[in-house]
């Protein structure tokens, strides 16, 4: 039992754990590349050799994902696919009174998700050569987005 509390006391003397909140102003419904905001807003990721780091947005009417972040007309075809697969002005939504886009929204958030995990590599987000992270707003006007971002490890 001593070698196991010893070994956990060593874990947390290492582990190190930064959380940021920030706010993402308000953008026009689509895909948008963030990953430059997330690493500016939380450079303590440089710190960690080997660790996570986690995104995490406070809304329902919008979500997180990771793809390709080069070409910006996969993007456009993110945001096509999404608008024919959960269509506006459905007559069978209930949840209707913040307008047309409001229940399309929560459904795309919720196809999508609330947050990602990213591993961290030597300081650095160890994302793809051809990967970034998106903020995915599928609100006409969502307003600002809160985001919190953190990472942990080693």
């Amino acid at each position: 039992m001593t070698s196991a509390v010893t070994f956990i006391n060593r874990i947390t003397a290492i582990m190190q754990i930064f959380q940021q909140q920030i706010q993402i102003p308000e953008q026009r419904r689509g895909f948008h590349l963030i990953t430059p905001v997330v690493l500016r807003a939380l450079p303590q990721i440089a710190q960690i050799n080997t660790g996570m780091c986690q995104v995490f947005i406070q809304h329902t009417s919008a979500s997180l994902t990771i793809n390709e972040n080069a070409d910006p007309t996969v993007r456009q075809d993110f945001e096509m696919f999404f608008n024919k697969t959960v269509r506006e002005n459905d007559p069978d939504y209930k949840h209707d009174y913040e307008g047309s886009d409001d229940m399309p929204a929560h459904l795309k958030a919720s196809l999508l998700g609330s947050s990602v995990m990213i591993p961290i590599h030597r300081g650095k987000l160890a994302l793809g050569t051809w990967q970034g992270l998106y903020l995915c707003e599928h609100r006409d006007r969502g307003g600002a987005r809160s985001l919190v971002i953190t990472a942990w490890g080693v």
